[in-house]
């Protein structure tokens, strides 16, 4: 699915990634721990095409993403890859369901299919009553929620995540990482998660930790 090799990156004299190594497998929930400025999301958004190495590759279902020109990257990452953060980045003038269907319109998806589509994951959410509301409307539980209907709207190979339940009280965050291995196991989806949450990176499939810039 996702395979890294001798990925290596720098800013300046600082230098953040000092050679990784990582798989990620069909249907694995991965999480990435580690103290601040240990490399946690820099590696995740390499890993996620956001942001490129100094040195390594990176294969995703074998394409290597940074061999691609950028209106090739970008229609890459729209339909391959998909992202929640830790602050929704909702669109606060859509409704949840206008929120959820963007990168299916970006993807060229008509509107009544991609409504469609994005009904049927509201509703999987448990969140089909909310599709008229704006994101002022719903509460934080509900806003990730939805970020993650976002984020599956184009059936991604895998989903990146950075701190999703780091704006989440205790009992949102434990219903949010319970979706994760639900759409795992219903979906067949793969995961990637950085996370300062313990709870979240012991459920994982796996635990990868970082210090200095290498997997520890």
């Amino acid at each position: 699915m996702l395979k890294a090799t001798g990925l290596i990156k720098s800013y300046g004299e600082l230098s953040i990634l000092k050679g990784i190594d990582l798989e990620i497998t069909q249907q694995e929930v991965v999480s990435i721990v580690g103290s601040s400025g240990a490399g946690k999301t820099t590696l995740l958004q390499i890993l996620g095409t956001l942001d490129t190495p100094d040195e390594g590759v990176v294969l995703i279902d074998n394409v290597n993403p940074f061999q691609l020109n950028q209106t090739r990257l970008a229609a890459f990452r729209n339909q391959s890859l998909g992202f929640i953060f830790q602050f929704h980045q909702l669109l606060p003038e859509f409704t949840a369901l206008e929120n959820a269907i963007l990168p299916a319109l970006i993807k060229g998806l008509s509107m009544a299919d991609a409504k469609k589509e994005g009904l049927r994951l509201l509703q999987m959410l448990g969140l089909q009553d909310r599709a008229t509301h704006k994101p002022n409307q719903l509460s934080g539980g509900e806003q990730q929620r939805i970020a993650v209907c976002r984020a599956l709207i184009n059936r991604p190979k895998i989903i990146f995540a950075d701190e999703p339940s780091g704006n989440l009280d205790s009992k949102n965050a434990k219903e949010l990482h319970e979706l994760f291995f639900f759409l795992r196991d219903e979906l067949k989806q793969s995961f990637v998660i950085v996370t300062h949450n313990e709870t979240l990176a012991d459920m994982a499939d796996r635990k990868i930790t970082i210090r200095d810039g290498l997997l520890a």
